[in-house]
Protein backbone atom coordinates (compact mmCIF):
# COMPACT_ATOMS: atom_id res chain seq x y z
CA UNK A 1 0.00 0.00 0.00
CA UNK A 2 2.73 2.55 0.97
CA UNK A 3 4.60 1.57 -2.64
CA UNK A 4 1.39 2.46 -3.99
CA UNK A 5 0.73 5.99 -2.78
CA UNK A 6 4.15 6.45 -2.78
CA UNK A 7 4.74 6.23 -6.61
CA UNK A 8 0.69 8.05 -6.89
CA UNK A 9 2.99 10.85 -5.22
CA UNK A 10 5.48 11.14 -7.69
CA UNK A 11 3.35 11.22 -10.35
CA UNK A 12 1.20 13.84 -8.78
CA UNK A 13 4.21 16.00 -8.29
CA UNK A 14 5.35 15.78 -11.40
CA UNK A 15 1.78 16.32 -13.47
CA UNK A 16 1.68 19.26 -10.83
CA UNK A 17 5.22 20.57 -12.01
CA UNK A 18 4.02 20.07 -15.95
CA UNK A 19 0.86 21.91 -15.24
CA UNK A 20 1.58 24.68 -13.61
CA UNK A 21 4.54 25.40 -16.29
CA UNK A 22 1.87 24.83 -18.90
CA UNK A 23 -0.38 28.13 -17.59
CA UNK A 24 -0.40 31.68 -18.54
CA UNK A 25 0.66 34.11 -16.29
CA UNK A 26 -1.94 36.86 -15.65
CA UNK A 27 0.43 39.71 -17.04
CA UNK A 28 1.66 37.54 -19.85
CA UNK A 29 0.33 39.01 -22.34
CA UNK A 30 2.77 41.77 -24.02
CA UNK A 31 -0.14 44.63 -23.89
CA UNK A 32 -0.01 43.93 -20.05
CA UNK A 33 3.46 45.65 -19.96
CA UNK A 34 1.56 48.82 -21.37
CA UNK A 35 -1.62 49.62 -19.50
CA UNK A 36 -3.57 47.96 -22.03
CA UNK A 37 -4.75 44.67 -20.02
CA UNK A 38 -8.32 43.81 -19.77
CA UNK A 39 -7.84 42.16 -16.76
CA UNK A 40 -8.27 44.32 -13.72
CA UNK A 41 -6.76 44.75 -10.43
CA UNK A 42 -9.35 44.07 -7.82
CA UNK A 43 -11.95 42.94 -10.36
CA UNK A 44 -12.95 39.18 -11.51
CA UNK A 45 -10.53 37.40 -14.07
CA UNK A 46 -13.20 36.00 -15.82
CA UNK A 47 -14.39 32.03 -16.29
CA UNK A 48 -12.16 29.18 -14.95
CA UNK A 49 -9.94 27.67 -17.50
CA UNK A 50 -9.59 24.27 -17.90
CA UNK A 51 -6.06 24.09 -16.42
CA UNK A 52 -6.84 25.81 -13.62
CA UNK A 53 -9.66 23.15 -12.61
CA UNK A 54 -6.82 20.67 -13.28
CA UNK A 55 -4.62 22.30 -10.71
CA UNK A 56 -6.49 22.25 -8.03
CA UNK A 57 -7.56 18.87 -8.63
CA UNK A 58 -4.00 17.48 -8.35
CA UNK A 59 -3.39 19.66 -5.78
CA UNK A 60 -5.64 18.62 -3.49
CA UNK A 61 -4.62 15.09 -4.37
CA UNK A 62 -0.74 15.82 -3.83
CA UNK A 63 -1.98 17.29 -0.11
CA UNK A 64 -3.91 14.15 0.26
CA UNK A 65 -1.01 11.69 -0.34
CA UNK A 66 1.36 13.83 1.47
CA UNK A 67 -0.56 13.28 4.70
CA UNK A 68 -1.22 9.93 3.72
CA UNK A 69 2.57 9.28 3.62
CA UNK A 70 3.13 11.20 6.54
CA UNK A 71 0.00 9.11 8.44
CA UNK A 72 2.21 5.77 6.85
CA UNK A 73 6.18 6.68 7.82
CA UNK A 74 4.84 8.21 11.45
CA UNK A 75 4.10 4.82 12.77
CA UNK A 76 7.65 3.68 12.83
CA UNK A 77 9.25 2.15 14.97
CA UNK A 78 8.71 3.46 18.56
CA UNK A 79 11.84 3.10 20.01
CA UNK A 80 14.47 5.39 21.58
CA UNK A 81 18.28 5.99 21.88
CA UNK A 82 17.59 6.71 25.54
CA UNK A 83 15.93 3.78 26.56
CA UNK A 84 19.09 2.09 28.42
CA UNK A 85 19.77 5.78 30.42
CA UNK A 86 19.02 5.22 34.05
CA UNK A 87 18.26 8.19 35.35
CA UNK A 88 20.22 9.23 39.15
CA UNK A 89 18.02 11.11 41.47
CA UNK A 90 20.57 13.44 43.77
CA UNK A 91 19.99 12.48 46.78
CA UNK A 92 19.26 15.26 49.53
CA UNK A 93 22.36 16.30 51.01
CA UNK A 94 21.74 17.67 54.30
CA UNK A 95 25.06 18.25 55.62
CA UNK A 96 23.99 22.02 57.63
CA UNK A 97 22.32 21.61 61.11
CA UNK A 98 18.43 22.40 61.06
CA UNK A 99 18.34 25.85 62.08
CA UNK A 100 16.71 26.42 65.74
CA UNK A 101 14.12 29.28 66.42
CA UNK A 102 15.86 32.18 68.05
CA UNK A 103 19.01 30.86 67.06
CA UNK A 104 20.65 33.88 64.33
CA UNK A 105 21.42 32.35 60.66
CA UNK A 106 24.59 32.28 59.07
Amino acid sequence: MQLIVIILHIAVCIGLIFIVLLQKGKGASMGAAFGGSSQTVFGSSGATTFLHKVTTAIAIIFMLTSLGLSIFFGKGIKSSIMKDVQTQVPAAESTAAPVQPGEPNE
